[in-house]
């Protein structure tokens, strides 16, 4: 990538994170996340109690990226038409009529997606795979950049349903939304008494887009120019390997995990105004790109173990290239 395409490439991402910050404030690590998400074409598993904003984080992020969004609210008697649409009779022309459904946009918020069970989830499966949706046996492409950005609430577990591994595999990267520190929830409510709620920022017209329309998948293309040496490549199949041979890991993550966490890592270098990837990008992403990939033993569950600390114990001992 030359100089000069890096800048205005380094200045467009800065832009859009300071519009995101506008309405979503002190979650910068979040929105950084988001953004590698959308750059690497991938879809992103959002966590968080509620009143995070994980809603407003996919509408704003719409917002500056001039795309359209949509939102599913996933409940226990949600149907896979009531995603993908359905063919209506219509008695007027005697011939059936398409119903698109929400996942016909560009952004799809899967609002609390493990409320829905297992059918319902997965309707979503081909359309993040192929971004292509089967309507009674008629196969409609999706816009190129369809991404799903899917919540689940960590402390809740009745009426709810477990996502496969299989389908949590399709997520790029899990993002946890922790509460605010204290300086940035005063923030908050002060905005609150000065009428400038960061919902009301939003609807304001306050947040100005900073990608055209149909600009995304340009932007997308040029994180094929950034460098990833092979020393570098070697070192991340070599993590993404030791997760299946560490004596506390029942699964380990498979071959998509090195596919993510190599575009991930190409679009985090970008995002940080550089055109090559350093062995600091890989590990800033290893606990969000492998952390829902991997089961535990129970017995090592039993002990207190995470899978965080799993893998923070593979990143002390996969030599790291110089």
């Amino acid at each position: 990538m030359n100089e000069t395409s890096l800048i205005e490439f380094h200045q467009k991402l800065e832009a859009a994170r300071a519009e995101i910050g506008k309405v979503i404030i002190g979650q910068n690590d979040v929105i950084d996340l988001a953004l590698i998400t959308i750059l690497t074409g991938g879809h992103a598993l959002i966590e968080g109690v509620p009143g995070v904003a994980k809603t407003l984080l996919v509408r704003t992020l719409a917002s500056v990226l001039s795309v359209e969004s949509s939102r599913i609210q996933f409940t226990p008697d949600l149907m896979p038409t009531d995603i993908t649409g359905t063919n209506i009779f219509n008695m007027k022309t005697q011939e059936f009529t398409l119903i698109k459904g929400p996942v016909f946009t560009t952004f799809l918020l899967a609002d609390e997606i493990n409320r829905a069970p297992a059918k319902t989830q997965s309707a979503l499966l081909q359309a993040m795979q192929e971004r292509r949706v089967s309507v009674d046996r008629e196969e409609i492409a999706l816009d190129p950049s369809f991404t799903v950005f899917a919540t689940q609430n960590p402390i809740e577990h009745e009426g709810t349903y477990s996502l496969p591994q299989a389908q949590q595999d399709r997520f790029m990267l899990k993002i946890l939304m922790d509460y605010p520190d204290e300086a940035d929830e005063l923030t908050l409510a002060r905005s609150m008494l000065n009428r400038a709620s960061p919902e009301s920022v939003l609807a304001s017209g306050v947040v100005q887009p900073v990608l055209g329309v149909g600009e995304l998948q340009t932007v997308r293309d040029t994180l094929n120019e950034i460098v990833v040496r092979d020393e570098l490549l070697t070192y991340i199949v070599e993590l993404v390997r030791r997760t299946r041979k560490h004596e506390s890991v029942l699964v380990g993550a498979g071959p998509r995990a090195t596919q993510a966490m190599l575009l991930a890592s190409r679009a985090a270098a970008a995002i940080d105004g550089r055109d090559f990837v350093t062995p600091d990008d890989v590990k800033a992403l290893a606990v969000p790109i492998l952390a829902h990939r991997l089961m535990l033993r129970p017995e090592y569950e039993i002990e207190g173990l995470t899978i965080a600390e799993v893998i923070r114990q593979l990143l002390e001992v996969v030599p790291v290239p110089r």
